[in-house]
């Protein structure tokens, strides 16, 4: 019985379990709000860390961005919380979302500054500034693109 229930739940609603084992209904607009809103929040450091020469860094956020723009059309498009992935590419295909080619070209050019550069044998070589705003340029532009089509 309780297997039946929570198969049409789970069916209905993304559901969370808490410690104590009760369920709760995950509230998609809110979600779709929280991905979009820190989206926003990392294109913002991104911008301030471009200001400060931090390049690396700058481009590190600029694929949270994105990444965390996509997750908010999984939230849309599947009423589940996203997959544990960063992986831009992955991500777009769990979306009803269509890239044009030069899209998917700059989010693989985004993978690069994913940063598993947090390991030596990983870390990629920083772009010029100049370089470097015209990414976060192409960023904001894709940001706002995903932004209209939620």
């Amino acid at each position: 019985m309780i297997k039946i229930l929570c198969k049409f739940v789970q069916d209905e609603f993304d559901l969370f379990t808490s410690a104590t084992g009760v369920f709760t209904k995950m509230n998609i607009p809110k979600q779709i709000q929280y991905w979009i809103d820190t989206a926003a929040d990392d294109l913002h450091t991104a911008e301030v860390l471009l200001n400060n020469k931090k390049v690396l860094h700058a481009l590190f956020f600029c694929h949270l961005c994105i990444e965390k723009a996509i997750k908010a059309h999984i939230v849309r498009c599947t009423s589940k919380t996203p997959v544990r992935s960063h992986n831009l590419q992955y991500l777009i295909g769990i979306t009803d979302i269509t890239l044009t080619d030069d899209e998917k070209d700059f989010c693989a050019l985004l993978m690069t500054y994913h940063l598993e550069g947090r390991y030596p044998e990983n870390y990629p070589d920083t772009p010029s500034l100049l370089n470097a705003e015209e990414i976060l340029t192409k960023t904001k532009s894709l940001f706002q693109c995903f932004r209209k089509k939620l």
